[in-house]
């Protein structure tokens, strides 16, 4: 995509600090860091969402963020790390390429994510789950 600023990264077109870079996935630092070490794990064909994506890059994506986020801990020893992969407007995306944010924490950085818990009733949840399976 012309417009993709990730792809234009991948295409090396807009230089990126690149951590890791695989057949299929590159890990680079953010440029809206939020705390040291803030980095993006990003599928390099275009996808918007990872519901675009297939398993196998899906399962790379996740394991590049395993990597990384073992080296965020070694090297800047945070109180937690945040993992997070949104999709579409809705769902807080906001490039619409599909990447993961490993975000190493620490309290009272300022980070919020919070949602209201709905808790249904039990019949409720095992119907959704029946439906689910149905599907997978």
């Amino acid at each position: 995509m012309t417009d993709c600023i990730f792809c234009k990264i991948v295409a090396g077109e807009v230089p990126a600090h690149v951590i890791v870079d695989e057949d299929e996935v590159i890990a680079i630092m953010d440029v809206g860091h939020v705390n040291p070490g803030h980095t993006l794990v990003i599928a390099k064909a275009h996808a918007e969402t990872i519901m675009d994506l297939s398993e196998d890059v899906a399962a790379r994506m996740f394991r590049v963020a395993n990597r990384v986020a073992k080296a965020l801990e070694r090297t800047y020893e945070p109180d937690g790390m945040t993992i997070l992969q949104a999709n579409r407007p809705a769902g807080f995306q906001t490039v619409g390429h599909v990447h993961l944010h490993v975000l190493p924490r620490h309290h009272d950085d300022g980070v919020t994510l919070t949602w209201p818990g709905k808790n249904p009733p039990q019949d409720q949840l095992a119907a959704a789950a029946e439906q689910l399976r149905a599907v997978l």
